[in-house]
């Protein structure tokens, strides 16, 4: 860690920390499916992630191609980026697209798919972990998106993952925490940042997981197909914040009876004063 690096944890104590570096928001949002390059923009803008993801497949890399403009919009927005390899399907399509991707990004960071299987787009549980120790032996800063499940998370941090980003549900559904105990258990167990890619349709499934003690969530269909995409990633940004201020205040633990709020003890309190 870097003298700055120090300066900057100092200056935010409860910054986001990953591989080192700290980051004031704890929402990261992708940049796929908006219905425009401007809206696309003003969503991030009102979001103010910590990251946007972006995918080197799917926008091109060279001047003059279809995806310059986006790149020019990535550059104007001044937000770090974390590219991704979604599309991948075996190690060394994923390997390949990582190295691409520092390339043309100029950024250690990678977001790690390693897809196994098309209807679902669940995660590649047997590859992801050969795929993340390479990654990092090649000194990339490895996000992973992976299952919730906990045998294969631990693999995960094992081989030099410093945060792992299980899943709440399969990519796209915006379902919310489908398996709440797999969730917590994960959160319970594993003493690295966990970040929840994937399922969350509302802000509330984000204040959710964030209460339990996540550290952060990234999304992008539930804010890019929203009827407002400006409007709901203003609100996943307010929700993540609520439940991480949750999380921190310690909540009650639930009561079997009822208990009353207000004590009742004898007279009316006006007559004590008396």
């Amino acid at each position: 860690m870097t003298t700055q690096d120090i300066a900057t944890l100092s200056a935010n104590a409860d910054a986001l920390v990953l591989y080192g570096q700290a980051f004031e928001s704890r929402l990261l949002l992708g940049t796929a499916r908006y219905p425009s390059p401007a809206v696309l923009e003003a969503a991030v803008r009102r979001a103010r992630p910590a990251m946007v993801t972006a995918s080197l497949r799917r926008q091109g890399t060279q001047p003059g191609d279809a995806g310059q403009g986006f790149w020019d919009l990535l550059r104007r927005l001044d937000v770090p980026v974390l590219p991704n390899t979604a599309g991948c399907h075996s190690v060394d399509e994923a390997l390949t697209t990582a190295h691409m991707a520092r390339e043309v990004f100029g950024t250690p960071w990678i977001k790690l798919e390693v897809i196994g299987d098309d209807y679902t787009l669940q995660p590649d549980t047997l590859n992801l972990v050969h795929a993340a120790e390479q990654l990092i032996k090649d000194g990339f800063y490895v996000l992973p998106y992976a299952t919730d499940d906990l045998v294969l998370c631990q693999r995960l941090v094992d081989v030099g993952c410093q945060a792992v980003m299980p899943w709440a549900a399969p990519i796209g559904t915006g379902r919310g925490p489908v398996n709440p105990y797999a969730l917590q258990l994960l959160r319970e167990r594993l003493d690295v940042p966990l970040l929840v890619d994937a399922g969350l349709g509302v802000p509330s499934h984000a204040c959710q997981v964030m209460e339990w003690g996540y550290d952060g969530v990234l999304l992008n269909t539930a804010v890019a197909l929203a009827s407002d995409p400006v409007a709901m990633a203003g609100a996943f940004a307010d929700a993540v914040a609520a439940g991480r201020a949750a999380r921190l205040a310690g909540a009650m633990q639930p009561q079997a009876a009822a208990q009353a709020s207000t004590p009742v003890l004898g007279t009316p309190f006006w007559h004590h004063a008396s």
